[in-house]
């Protein structure tokens, strides 16, 4: 009799607890949790899409290679260094002396989608980019597709203009030898052109940089940034 008295409160309290908590959650439907999770793996997606390829060969410009890939990695962008040297090697030496290390030679970008391609400058470094075939054809791609490519200081001349990759009201390094190059070029440290960013040179690189992440993330995450960074 006492076992039966026992079960018994024991079942009413259980029956009161689920009533308890039945009241206090309130259901999910499978559908809500659907919408959930596409949502976030649609923002996840659109977060890891940014992938950035920067083109670097010897005598690149290193204050402008170095300002765009610390930037936009900042930004959340996965970036990809690649060396346009004929025999793929990776190691480039830079214009004033400084060795990088690429990711991958230029050739193995060719494959590959990227939101944004964007070209330091550095002299004689701008025309072994220019005499690159691959790249030359990544950034016809790029142009084709609606997509973004850049270029600051000798790249926008030497690169861009002798490949018929920009227009009129772009702007590069003010040396007489490049702006005569340029068609009707501009005195602006970053003009931006639809889906092209040029840039004057390593005094501009972060404000490029900041440009370039604008494109890709948006005013206001720029601004978190250019704040971050206190440019």
């Amino acid at each position: 009799m006492k076992t039966l008295i026992g079960l018994t409160l024991l079942i009413g309290r259980s029956s009161a607890f689920t009533s308890s908590r039945s009241r206090l959650v309130s259901p999910i439907s499978s559908n809500s949790i659907s919408r959930r999770f596409q949502n976030n793996f649609s923002t996840t997606l659109n977060m890891a899409a940014k992938r950035v390829l920067v083109p670097i060969a010897d005598d690149s410009e290193e204050i402008e290679t170095t300002c765009i890939t610390d930037t936009l990695t900042r930004f959340g962008a996965e970036v990809v260094v690649a060396s346009v040297k004929a025999d793929g090697e990776l190691v480039c030496k830079m214009s004033r002396g400084v060795k990088m290390v690429a990711d991958i030679p230029i050739d193995d970008a060719t494959e590959q989608d990227w939101d944004l391609v964007a070209l330091p400058g550095g002299m004689p470094g701008a025309e072994y980019l220019r005499d690159s075939a691959p790249l030359i054809s990544i950034l016809e791609n790029q142009k084709a597709s609606g997509k973004l490519y850049a270029a600051i200081c000798a790249a926008p001349a030497i690169v861009l203009a002798s490949k018929g990759l920009i227009g009129e009201g772009a702007t590069c390094y003010p040396a007489p030898g490049l702006l005569e190059k340029m068609p009707a070029p501009v005195s602006v440290d970053v003009v931006v052109q639809g889906n092209v960013v040029t840039s004057k040179g390593p005094g501009t690189a972060l404000k490029f940089a900041i440009a370039l992440g604008e494109q890709l993330y948006g005013a206001e995450k720029a601004k978190a940034i250019a704040d971050e960074m206190l440019v």
